[in-house]
């Protein structure tokens, strides 16, 4: 009886992680358990670290020179902060695409993705910090600010090490990140689930439903999308489509959770429409540009299949910076358009609202100002954040102090609660 009692309390806590944590319960019947159905990869399986590409020969992003300038942003500081010019430059030869080889790291992210086939970042996708907040400034005309904030999540998030400066932008590649594996224990960079990369992702599956691959492409859900946009990838066909995805993960996927990390997700979503259009089309998200990016390629019975990211030919970026107050205003409008709930699928038919600081009972007011939503992402990377019905994020002591060296500043400027270091 005994067995069988602990039979069925096991394949309950699979399904559903985060009741091993409630009052009475015996965790440490569950460790295997827990261990098998960690929310994020424990550096074995899909994205992990034994199936992560590796490139012996790590060669650092191309490094932007005269004549081909872009933001002149270098080394991590800041650029020019003006747009409007063509990327890759006529003649740049050291920026112009090169699909990624057997032994090169791609993720969730197709902004990255593009950049990294074009050397803004380093080929093999073993970034650094300096790296991230340059290709953003060069590239995509993102604000100091901006291009400083993604690239600290980045790092104190996505479990990148905030020592050495260094992320994977898709798989775990500890060995090749981490300042020291075993102090570190594992690294699983942008792939790494519920961190960036969250359930409902525009083009990507949740992890749970399809055994850890939450980082390849997935051409039924870009169809969806562009059905639902209607090839036109503005903010109120994006809100409806973040809806649906919302939606559908939270029906299909058992051990759905919608976290303060989703923020992210809107804020990745606005960059379809503020971030890839290109001033030789009139700078609208149309369905050329986007499919560039998403690397979306139509096949001949209509469905879309896979081809490498790439920055569109003769392609223009924006003219004036993406800024931390545009990307808010843009997160708070979408999400307010159609809201959902924050929380988790506790049970079938259970789902469970969460509260953290300006999100409450699930919602976040349409009171909120921008300020506060400012606010609140910094707040994703200085307190313990619950990337689970059972789980904190908690921030260490090197992460806190590469926020207070990279982000303090911003941190004053807005009046935000500043880190204790």
């Amino acid at each position: 009886m005994k067995t069988f009692v602990l039979s069925a309390l096991v394949s309950t806590a699979a399904a559903f992680p985060w009741v091993v944590n409630e009052p009475g319960v015996d965790a440490s019947l569950f460790k295997e358990a827990r261990a098998q159905y960690r929310r994020q990869q424990a550096g074995t399986g899909d994205g992990g670290a034994a199936t992560c590409p590796f490139n012996a020969n790590h060669v650092p992003a191309a490094p932007v020179k005269a004549p081909y300038l872009y933001n002149n942003a270098k080394d991590g500081k800041q650029g020019n902060q003006k747009g409007g010019y063509q990327v890759p430059a006529t003649g740049d030869t050291a920026h112009q695409f090169v699909a990624p080889g057997s032994g090169d790291i791609r993720g969730p992210c197709p902004g990255l993705n593009a950049a990294a086939n074009h050397n803004f970042l380093a080929h093999d996708g073993i970034v650094t910090y300096n790296e991230l907040v340059d290709a953003q400034q060069n590239v995509y005309n993102v604000g100091y600010d901006l291009a400083n904030l993604l690239a600290t999540l980045g790092l104190t998030l996505a479990d990148g090490d905030p020592v050495t400066q260094k992320l994977s932008i898709g798989c775990d590649a500890t060995t090749r990140t981490s300042v020291n594996p075993a102090l570190t224990g594992s690294e699983p960079g942008l792939d790494g689930h519920n961190k960036f990369e969250a359930d409902s992702s525009l083009t990507r599956n949740d992890f749970f439903t399809h055994g850890g691959d939450n980082f390849r492409f997935n051409g039924t859900l870009f169809g969806y999308m562009t059905q639902t946009t209607g090839g036109n990838y503005n903010r109120e066909g994006l809100s409806k489509y973040r809806m649906q995805r919302w939606q559908q993960s939270q029906a299909e996927n058992p051990n759905f959770y919608f976290g303060p990390f989703a923020l992210l997700l809107y804020g990745a979503a606005s960059f379809l429409y503020e971030l890839m259009p290109s001033g030789t089309h009139g700078y609208a998200p149309d369905l050329a540009t986007i499919s560039s990016f998403f690397g979306a390629k139509k096949n001949a019975d209509g469905s879309w299949g896979f081809t490498a990211e790439k920055i569109p030919d003769n392609w223009t970026n924006r003219v004036a910076p993406y800024t931390n107050q545009l990307v808010t205003q843009e997160i708070l409008a979408m999400y307010l358009e159609n809201p959902v709930q924050f929380g988790g699928n506790t049970g079938p038919g259970t789902f469970n609202a969460i509260s953290f600081n300006s999100i409450q009972n699930g919602k976040i007011s349409s009171s909120i100002s921008a300020k506060d939503t400012a606010c609140l992402l910094y707040q994703l990377a200085t307190e313990r954040v619950p990337s689970s019905l059972n789980g904190f994020v908690t921030p260490t002591v090197q992460a806190l102090s590469l926020v207070a060296t990279k982000l303090g500043p911003a941190l004053a400027n807005l009046g935000c609660p500043q880190p204790l270091t």
